[in-house]
C-alpha cells in the first residue's frame, strides 16, 4: 500500500487531478465511482477565501463518499496560505495540497501556481506555513520548472520534503511548455530513485490509456499516477488502467447504457449542488465527452445542449439508450 501519513491506498494508487472548472463535486463523484482513489478540489484561490468570496468558498465543499479527498490551495501570499489552511482544514478535508504548477496567466503572472518555481526560497517559507496550520497531511504539485533551463524539481522535491509535504505530485512539463508538447517523465523518475526521497511521488502528464499508465509505473518507477483531462466525459479510466494493472488485459469500452448512467448521475448531482440554473448551464460542457465515438453523438449533443429542462434532458438520454448507437470511432 501507499500512505499519505494515516490516508492508505492501494498499490499504485489512481489520483484524479485538480482542474479549475472540472473537478466539482459531481464530476468528481463519477469518477470516485469509475475507481479514482484520491481525487481534489478545484484549486481554490486564498485571496478568495480571505475576501469570503462565495464562489471560493463553495469550493471548500466536500462529501464523505469522496473520501479520502483533498483540498487544493493557490495563491502568493504567505501570511494569507497559512490562514487559508486553517479554514480548509475546518471543513473536513483528509489533506490539503498547494498548486504550484498551475502555469495560466491569470495565476502565474500574480505571483501563485507555476510562478513559485522561479522564487524557491518563497515556496519553502509558503509551505512551512501550510504546514504549521493545519494538522492534516500536507501535500504538493508542481512542474518540473519554470522553463527549459532551470527544471529545479529535484531540488524542490528535497526542500519540501524536509519542511514536512508527505507526498509530491509532478507533472512533466514546465510552466512555459503549458499543456503542448509531451510530457518528459525522465525527471520525475529522477526523483522516485533519489535515495533522499522518503515521501510518495506521484507522476502526472499525458496518461490517457491503461498500457500508457502501466508502461510509466513500470519505467520511471513512481507510487501512482496523476489522471487528468482523459478523464474528462471518461470516468471508466480508473477501472481500465486497475484491470490492466492486474491482468495485462484491456476491458471492453463502456456500453452506452454505462455512458448515459455516468452522464444521468453527473447531471442529478450537478442539480443537488448548483440548482437548477447553474446545473443546467454548466453541464453543458460535458455532453460531447460522455458520447464521443457514437453514432449519431453530434445530434443527441446538440439537443442536450439546446434543452434548458431538466425533465427533457432525461428523456434525451433515455432516447440514447432506447437508440442503441453504434460506437464508430
Amino acid at each position: 500500500m501507499v500512505h499519505i501519513r494515516n490516508i492508505a491506498l492501494p498499490d499504485f494508487p489512481l489520483l484524479l487531478a485538480p482542474m479549475e472548472d472540472v473537478s466539482d463535486p459531481p464530476f468528481r463523484a463519477v469518477c470516485k465511482q469509475g475507481g479514482a482513489d484520491l481525487m481534489y478540489t478545484e484549486f481554490i484561490s486564498s485571496e478568495g477565501l480571505i475576501r469570503a468570496a462565495a464562489k471560493s468558498w463553495q469550493k471548500l465543499d466536500v462529501f464523505d463518499y469522496e473520501r479520502p479527498i483533498g483540498i487544493q490551495l493557490f495563491g502568493s501570499d504567505v501570511e494569507t496560505m497559512g490562514e487559508c489552511a486553517r479554514i480548509s482544514t475546518e471543513a473536513g478535508p483528509d489533506l490539503i495540497d498547494i498548486n504550484y504548477g498551475c502555469p495560466v496567466k491569470q495565476v502565474a503572472c500574480r505571483g501563485a501556481g507555476a510562478a513559485l518555481l522561479r522564487d524557491i526560497p518563497k515556496m519553502v517559507e509558503m509551505t512551512a506555513a501550510v504546514v504549521k496550520n493545519t494538522h492534516l497531511p500536507v501535500t504538493v504539485k508542481t512542474r518540473l520548472g519554470w522553463d527549459d533551463s532551470t527544471k529545479n524539481v529535484e531540488d524542490v522535491a528535497e526542500r519540501l520534503q524536509d519542511i514536512g509535504i508527505e507526498a509530491l505530485t509532478v507533472h512533466g512539463r514546465t510552466r512555459v511548455q503549458m499543456y503542448k508538447g509531451e510530457a518528459d517523465w525522465d525527471l520525475i523518475g529522477r526523483i522516485k530513485n533519489n535515495p533522499r526521497i522518503k515521501i510518495p511521488i506521484f507522476g502526472n502528464g499525458d496518461i490517457d490509456s491503461p498500457q500508457k499508465a502501466v508502461e510509466y509505473k513500470n519505467r520511471y518507477g513512481v507510487d501512482g499516477v496523476m489522471i487528468g483531462r482523459a478523464a474528462i466525459g471518461y470516468p471508466w479510466i480508473f477501472r481500465e488502467v486497475k484491470h490492466y494493472a492486474a491482468t495485462g488485459q484491456l476491458l471492453p469500452p463502456p456500453t452506452v447504457e454505462e455512458r448515459v448512467q455516468a452522464c444521468r448521475m453527473h447531471f442529478e448531482k450537478s442539480l443537488e449542488w448548483k440548482g437548477p440554473r447553474a446545473g443546467v448551464f454548466e453541464m453543458r460542457r460535458h455532453y460531447a465527452q460522455y458520447f464521443r465515438g457514437l453514432e449519431g453523438a453530434r445530434q443527441w449533443r446538440t439537443r442536450l445542449v439546446d434543452s434548458n429542462d431538466p425533465l427533457e434532458i432525461h428523456s434525451i438520454m433515455d432516447e440514447i439508450i432506447a437508440a442503441e448507437p453504434v460506437l464508430v470511432g
